[in-house]
């Protein structure tokens, strides 16, 4: 029988989403789940541990605002716009509140992931040996492997209580499928506990069932699904549109000072109640240009034309 999982975002994080959770963010470079970022600020969901690869808006915004106490990671930043400033101030500074920081290779975070979707304590990485990531984190382990004798770190497995995963379309009972970067999402499904999944669409089961392998995210996994257009801007998702490197820019130009961060917050994230007033805000020649972006630069077809 199927189970229809449509949500909205506020309800979907107000009801799986806990202070002292530890997050796990989809996505990397494009598809992150900024909105969801947006959403657990405006509920001030607190003390938040996040799991990451090397994550942009969505990470920074979190720790600007001073809802994490802790960040497993590779590293964070904004792409080619620039560092992570809230995360560096953070780290230096202790604003706008300290953060621990614990920290690995994309490849282990990867593996960790993997673990975690595997149901597995640990696993082995080659990665990190010569460096010295090991030596400041007490999670990785070094042992000579037991069948050749060569060095190997173990990684524990990463298994958040809950998962933002951004999608290009799923069904109401959240079959979700994805298509350009995959990153770690269809391992970072199978590890959470609790899985939100965000689309740009949400079309019925029958036309996913056209397009089977495209299916990344099988329904089990899935615990709410929220259709959400523009879920990863100022970030872009393949076949629906580019980034806003603008909009980065300025973010990036009013995260320089702690205050800045705030007073953007105030404007782009408290100031409306539903997220079409945040696409209405952008305005609708510019998430029209950013579509047209998008085919311009990569013409990757919608999915329905393959």
């Amino acid at each position: 029988m199927s189970v229809n999982k449509v949500t909205t975002l506020a309800e979907a994080v107000q009801g799986l989403v806990n202070d002292h959770d530890t997050v796990a963010l989809g996505g990397i470079l494009s598809r992150e789940p900024v909105a969801c970022s947006y959403e657990l600020i405006r509920q001030n969901k607190k003390e938040l541990t996040l799991i990451v690869d090397s994550h942009d808006e969505s990470v920074e915004l979190l720790i600007g605002a001073g809802l994490v106490k802790k960040v497993e990671s590779a590293y964070v930043w904004v792409g080619v716009i620039g560092s992570g400033l809230n995360f560096r101030r953070a780290v230096e500074k202790g604003l706008p509140k300290h953060i621990e920081v614990e920290d690995y290779t994309n490849l282990a975070i990867g593996m960790r992931f993997l673990a975690g979707a595997l149901g597995v304590p640990f696993l082995p990485v080659m990665s990190m040996s010569g460096s010295d990531i090991p030596k400041y984190n007490d999670k990785i382990i070094s042992m000579a492997d037991p069948y050749k004798g060569q060095p190997v770190n173990l990684v524990p497995a990463a298994e958040p209580d809950v998962a933002f995963i951004h999608v290009q379309r799923a069904d109401k009972m959240g079959n979700a499928q994805i298509w350009g970067m995959l990153a770690n999402d269809v391992n970072i499904a199978r590890a959470a506990k609790k899985l939100i999944i965000t689309c740009e669409e949400i079309i019925p089961t029958s036309e996913i069932r056209k397009i089977p392998n495209m299916t990344q995210i099988p329904h089990y996994c899935v615990d709410a699904v929220v259709e959400l257009p523009f879920g990863a801007h100022p970030l872009g998702v393949a076949g629906y549109y580019w980034l806003d490197t603008p909009f980065r820019r300025d973010w990036l130009k009013a995260s320089k000072t702690q205050e800045g961060f705030d007073a953007w917050v105030e404007e782009w994230v408290l100031s409306w109640d539903k997220f079409e007033e945040y696409l209405q805000k952008l305005g609708s020649d510019r998430l029209a240009k950013l579509r047209k972006l998008e085919r311009d630069n990569y013409q990757i077809p919608r999915i329905e034309n393959y």
